[in-house]
């Protein structure tokens, strides 16, 4: 029987909190501005979007304390427990210096109405102390998830680059205060589970995955939370009351990562950024969409297993872990059965999953060596936007002659989908112009796609088309060939 504590603890900034009362969907924008009164984070979007909120949270991996760049206004005050939650108050004493980051802003004129600056120093400040030295791609990486509407970027970027001539890494309060604050979170990791209120309001943060077995069984109709960069906006956005709230993301079972010869295995809770190694060392093919996910801060709170539990139609891992043939383990209790990824969308909100059942882990079969494999994002602008349509395409030749082929697609139905009528289309068939072309009007057979505001059924249908013509490209030769020619 898993112990349980009755109160929440973390570190915000130096100070020790101890919550035995907490609303459920307290966000952490909401308990710093409202009830702590540090107003320095903002809320522009209330949606994960602009970045204007960013604080950094330090989480205990292993032997190592890391920091990373969070949308407080999604993210839920129950998931910290055993965290430090730095805000922008922290950087720099009451009528004192400046901090290297926010100095760098005021000398390179980073900043005008100034209503975003404190996320883009906070996100410079996350990044600068992993890399002293940033190259201007680090930097706008890291600023994926900040949107500034009055300087453009360039004066931001040149200060990304100068703080080190204002400060050194080594000597930042972070840094040398980091082996105290291990200590003490380690001392706030008990090993027990946190349960706090009652009846909608009923917040718990299970303490292993055994633990959040019994929990989730014992209580299926309540809403896990990993990331919360989806759920955040049933609350801030669509104000649904969503209690009671089982909150996941820190059971350390769940951010496991198993790599064999055979398959990449993640658990579900484990985070974009967490995986990024993995994922681009076994598919460097993966490499631009999963740099596209979101921006910095959701990829840090964002996980590859909810993403596929919460059935979205436009989530962006689910097509090409259907090209690759991935499966996914889903346990109540102590019973665990395997579901192909394909077979577990059924219909717009509804997946294969039982009442108190929950996603376990994720196994993506490696790509058989010959193969070949490639994924598209088409959005309305390149970085930390969601996906008009997103194509993932799988082919295997043999003397020529399609030997086998998979095509997804997410964004172009209820669900993410295999585009099974395409690929009746072409296989067996020679690899050819002909063939492709031949094979597209079976795109209207697999999907009938909406019209929204992110693009019209007839561009989703065309640029599905394309995206198979530009695959068969890329697989040829011939794009290349094509580009030489227009050059």
């Amino acid at each position: 029987m898993t112990e349980t504590r009755n109160h929440l603890r973390f570190i915000l900034n130096n100070e020790d909190i101890v919550l035995d009362s907490l609303p459920a969907t307290r966000t952490l924008l909401d308990f710093l501005r409202l009830d702590k009164r540090l107003v320095g984070s903002k809320e522009g979007c209330a949606e994960g979007d602009c970045g204007a909120c960013t604080v950094l949270v330090g989480r205990l991996s292993g032997d190592e304390l890391v920091y990373e760049s969070v949308n407080a206004c999604i993210c839920f005050v129950g998931s910290l427990d055993a965290t430090h939650v730095v805000t922008v108050e922290h950087l720099s004493a009451a009528n004192g210096p400046l901090h290297p980051v926010q100095q760098a802003m005021v000398d390179h004129h980073g900043s005008q109405c100034g209503f975003c600056t404190p996320g883009i120093v906070m996100s410079l400040y996350g990044l600068w102390m992993t890399d002293a030295d940033p190259t201007t791609g680090a930097i706008e990486t890291a600023l994926q998830g900040n949107l500034c509407r009055c300087t453009g970027y360039t004066p931001i970027i040149k200060a990304g680059k100068a703080i080190s001539a204002y400060g050194a890494v080594a000597a930042d309060p972070l840094v040398m205060e980091r082996q105290s604050i291990k200590a003490r979170l380690l001392a706030l990791r008990d090993g027990k589970r946190v349960e706090l209120g009652e009846g909608r309001d009923r917040l718990i943060v299970p303490a292993s995955a055994d633990d959040l077995a019994e929990v989730y069984a014992a209580s299926p109709t309540g809403t896990l939370v990993s990331g919360a960069t989806d759920v955040g906006l049933w609350v801030t956005k669509f104000m649904r009351d969503i209690g009671p709230m089982i909150f996941i993301g820190e059971v350390p079972q769940l951010h496991r990562i198993e790599e064999t010869d055979g398959a990449l295995k993640l658990g579900a809770g484990v985070t974009y950024t967490e995986a990024t190694g993995a994922i681009v060392k076994r598919f460097p093919q993966l490499e631009e969409l999963w740099m596209r996910i979101g921006g910095a801060q959701v990829r840090n709170m964002g996980t590859i297993g909810a993403n596929i539990a919460n059935g979205s139609p436009i989530g962006d891992t689910p097509p090409p872990l259907m090209a690759l043939g991935a499966s996914i383990t889903l346990r109540k209790g102590d019973v665990r059965r395997e579901v192909k990824l394909e077979d577990f969308f059924i219909a717009y909100g509804k997946q294969d999953r039982q009442p108190g059942e929950f996603v376990e882990s994720v196994t993506i079969p490696s790509l058989p060596e010959g193969e070949q494999f490639a994924c598209y994002k088409i959005s309305k602008r390149k970085d930390e936007d969601i996906s008009s349509l997103c194509g993932a395409f799988r082919l295997r030749l043999e003397g020529g002659a399609v030997a086998s082929v998979t095509i997804a697609f997410g964004g172009m139905a209820a669900t993410p989908k295999r585009a099974k009528a395409v690929e009746a289309a072409l296989l067996g068939k020679a690899w050819t112009v002909g063939t492709v072309e031949a094979a597209l009007p079976a795109f209207a057979e697999d999907y009938q796609p909406l019209t929204d505001m992110r693009a019209s059924a007839e561009y989703r249908l065309l640029a599905a088309q394309n995206l198979l013509r530009r695959f068969f490209l890329e697989t040829t030769g011939a794009g290349e060939r094509l580009t030489r020619e227009v050059a």
